[in-house]
């Protein structure tokens, strides 16, 4: 007999029956669900190009194995824009080039959401650099995304923080 868990994602709660016990958030997402925003980057939990919200807190999706998330609250990129408009981050990302290839972009994003969410942003591009040292971006945008997360944070109110949770 399968394992059915109950999740919701990106608002949507669903029940999901697995065919392995040992298949990954991230593979769960990607493969069974289409949910391809987040990206596959180095399988280990090193590059952070997984990261997603797992109730709130920044979680390496190809760490997180499925079934010991029965209940959980899944944020994905895909579930950030809200009747087509942009998240402040994803808008703070774009007027402040915080990307290039892209590949990184929603590991990052979501990771950013998650440091402005728990409060741990602050205003100093170091501070910001260091909050998000678990995503790594190859192309080197990190003056952007720092940019972005300082704006993004300030663009972001308190009743638009409590929301976003």
């Amino acid at each position: 007999m399968n394992p059915t868990l109950q999740l919701t994602i990106n608002g949507e709660r669903r029940e999901i029956a697995l065919d392995d016990p040992r298949v990954t958030l991230l593979d769960l997402l990607r493969e069974r669900l289409d949910l391809t925003g987040t990206k596959k980057g180095c399988d280990r939990g090193q590059c952070g190009a997984c990261t997603v919200l797992v109730d709130g807190k920044r979680v390496n999706s190809c760490l997180a194995l499925a079934i010991s998330l029965d209940g959980a609250e899944i944020t994905t990129i895909e579930g950030l824009a809200v009747n087509g408009a942009l998240h402040p981050v994803q808008a703070a990302f774009i007027a402040h080039d915080g990307f290039q290839c892209g590949y990184c972009t929603p590991g990052q994003i979501m990771s950013a959401v998650g440091l402005i969410l728990e409060g741990q942003a602050g205003d100093d591009p170091e501070r910001v650099r260091e909050g998000m040292s678990g995503n790594l971006c190859r192309c080197g945008a990190y003056a952007g995304i720092a940019e972005a997360v300082i704006e993004a944070q300030r663009a972001m109110s308190a009743p638009a923080r409590e929301a976003a949770e």
